[in-house]
């Protein structure tokens, strides 16, 4: 996996993220508490030799006083220096837990050693710790091996007295919401990965690669939370969308297919993925451009074009199959635009037979023959055969994928089914595509007109570009 891969994913599930880092600081700041707040006060012994009669002594009795503090500071830990301090005190404890809390520690080439003493109350760490450098400096003389005129060389002396502590030293709350927020964003990034891992859905171009080598004519970006209506591109002429859209118009005359004479089925994997839609968005792009474009409703299992474009749909292709009408008699024109459908008619009890007879075949033909683009709409490919019939009497399919309904299984197996017949597929289109998964940057300008000057003013050329929108 890339660095932009991770930064993907990290910008997609940034929500999540977020709530799992701001869920381990809250679970942080509640654990300060119900932990137990602790003191710790802090003392410093130094240790010398008493006297020296010259240099070398004294250099012999530093080097001496700093080996012997490795022996003072194990020392300091033990049943001689810590049961006098508990009987002195009156603890309610023993050598071994009074030990686990005490710290010492010795300064690198140095002959001091420091003592930390943690306890439940500022003024009782205060008064153990200054009760085992008093304790420890005794035991320091009892120890000490005498000189020959009976003095003991080495002398322990506090150079730092202890303090009664203002401030608790655990629970450290700013390093404890530093720990939960620091675990938050660990667990959060690694639920994003493993969320984008098992996510088996088709969101993005990346996705695709995997499955197939199949072009990619188009994405659709989504209709966001305004409900997406038949042939909405002409609200929105300048959108993210309607280019899209045109995107694939070019597209398809860069495919070999014979300009005017060409039927492109427009199907998808499974229902859901938007491909009637499509069809009618394709068509209406198509048109706008000058050709003259027929769509044709040939899913007779779930007809949707009648009701969307509010046609006639008690008769259109059924009825010409059956022979009761021909097609100039049931094509029905749409808008300002060259744009003319065909609906379904009723609903047939064999609908892949009706398909699949010769008179499909030469109603396909005669529609070539009388305008530029044919588009028809089928099933989907994986509940029924009809769109696979209908693959050998077209120049091609475009195949809907709706980002986040169809699963890369389906999509390899519907792509199976279709080179299992030696269908031609032009490409896909890639649907519904949100923002957040996009792998690619859309842009989007909105170009006014200037306005009018006045008619004494000097003409000059003025344009306007606004509204950028970058998606990744």
């Amino acid at each position: 996996m890339e660095l932009s891969d991770c930064l993907r994913i990290l910008r997609k599930y940034w929500r999540s993220i977020t709530a799992v880092t701001l869920a381990g600081i809250l679970l942080a700041a509640v654990a300060t508490l119900f932990i137990k707040p602790t003191y710790t006060s802090d003392a410093s012994l130094f240790f010398s030799i008493r006297s020296a009669s010259s240099v070398n002594e004294l250099n012999a009795g530093s080097n001496y006083a700093e080996n012997q503090v490795q022996s003072f500071a194990k020392v300091a830990r033990t049943d001689i220096v810590l049961q006098p301090v508990i009987d002195e005190l009156g603890l309610d404890t023993t050598t071994a837990k009074l030990a686990q809390d005490i710290t010492v520690t010795i300064p690198a080439k140095t002959a001091t050693l420091d003592l930390a003493v943690e306890a439940d109350t500022p003024a009782q760490a205060a008064e153990i710790a200054a009760a085992v450098a008093t304790r420890l400096i005794a035991t320091v003389d009892e120890l000490s091996p005498p000189a020959a005129d009976g003095t003991k060389p080495v002398l322990a002396t506090v150079i730092k007295q202890p303090k009664v502590p203002a401030t608790p030293s655990s629970p450290n709350v700013p390093r404890t919401l530093a720990i939960g927020a620091m675990l938050g964003l660990l667990l959060g990034a690694g639920q994003a990965l493993l969320r984008d891992l098992l996510n088996l859905n088709i969101r993005s171009e990346r996705d695709l690669e995997p499955v197939t080598d199949v072009a990619l004519l188009g994405i659709i970006p989504d209709s966001g939370p305004t409900p997406e209506g038949p042939l909405d591109l002409a609200a929105d002429p300048h959108g993210l969308r309607a280019e899209a859209y045109r995107s694939v118009r070019t597209n398809l005359q860069f495919l070999g297919l014979d300009q005017g004479h060409r039927a492109i089925v427009v199907t998808s994997s499974i229902p859901g993925e938007g491909k009637t839609m499509t069809s009618l968005h394709i068509a209406h792009t198509l048109a706008a451009s000058g050709e003259r474009v027929l769509v044709i409703d040939a899913d007779l299992r779930r007809p949707k074009i009648a009701s969307y474009l509010n046609v006639e749909g008690a008769v259109g292709l059924t009825t010409v199959l059956i022979g009761d009408a021909s097609l100039e008699d049931v094509v029905q024109p749409h808008g300002t635009v060259n744009l003319d459908v065909l609906a379904s008619g009723p609903i047939p009890p064999n609908p892949a037979e009706l398909l699949g007879h010769p008179r499909m075949a030469k109603l396909i033909a005669a529609a070539s023959e009388r305008y530029d683009t044919v588009i028809i709409d089928s099933p989907p490919l994986l509940p029924v055969t009809d769109a696979a019939v209908l693959s050998r009497l077209s120049d091609g399919m475009l195949v809907v994928v709706g980002a986040g309904t169809v699963k890369r299984s389906e999509l390899g197996n519907a792509l199976a089914s279709l080179e299992r017949v030696d269908a031609r597929v032009l490409g896909l289109l890639l649907n519904r595509v949100r923002e957040r998964d996009a792998d690619t940057y859309g842009y989007r300008y909105t170009y006014e007109a200037a306005p009018q000057p006045h008619p004494d003013a000097p003409s000059r050329g003025t344009w306007r570009s606004e509204q950028v929108s970058v998606a990744r």
